[in-house]
């Protein structure tokens, strides 16, 4: 019996691993309430890992070139890790050399939120989950010009991949 070269078994345990983060989410949602805006931190911390909730609840962010959806291009949906809200699909991602996931636009309207962001000596445009409002990264008007020359630069942590 032959093993399955490296890259094909690393590709399967991840997966399983998204196949297990649905079934656990999928069991989190029957005890979740209709507004995940009304979880409290305790609730959020129990759901998301330490990573997970530091970005997503803190506002933080991952160090550039790190997260798993960099380099990444396979066709799917990009879903919030917090409350499965889809996000951006896979045909608005670009390599934009910022070392984050870049996308021209979000995959539907009123999927995300924006606000003004001044921390850190900057001005920038914040961008939340529209239904759990997590933060997911921020967006730039430095993009492909020929899309909208928006780049939604978002932390992979903030992120589920759900292949097409």
């Amino acid at each position: 019996m032959a093993f399955a070269p490296r890259r094909t078994t690393a590709r399967l345990m991840d997966e399983l691993t998204r196949c297990d983060r649905y079934i656990e989410r999928a069991n989190e949602s029957l005890d979740m309430t209709d507004d995940p805006k009304a979880l409290t931190e305790a609730e959020w911390r129990a759901r998301l890992s330490a990573e997970q909730f530091h970005i997503l609840r803190e506002a933080g962010t991952e160090r550039a070139f790190t997260g798993k959806y960099d380099k990444f291009y396979e066709d799917g949906e990009y879903m919030c890790a917090a409350c499965g809200t889809r996000l951006f699909i896979s045909a608005a991602k670009y390599n934009s050399g910022c070392g984050w996931p870049a996308f021209t636009k979000p995959s539907d309207d009123g999927t995300i939120e924006e606000r003004r962001d001044m921390s850190h000596g900057m001005i920038r445009t914040e961008v939340l989950c529209g239904n759990c409002g997590s933060h997911l990264g921020h967006v730039f008007p430095d993009g492909p010009p020929q899309e909208g020359g928006l780049r939604y630069c978002i932390n992979s942590a903030a992120l589920d991949f759900d292949p097409e």
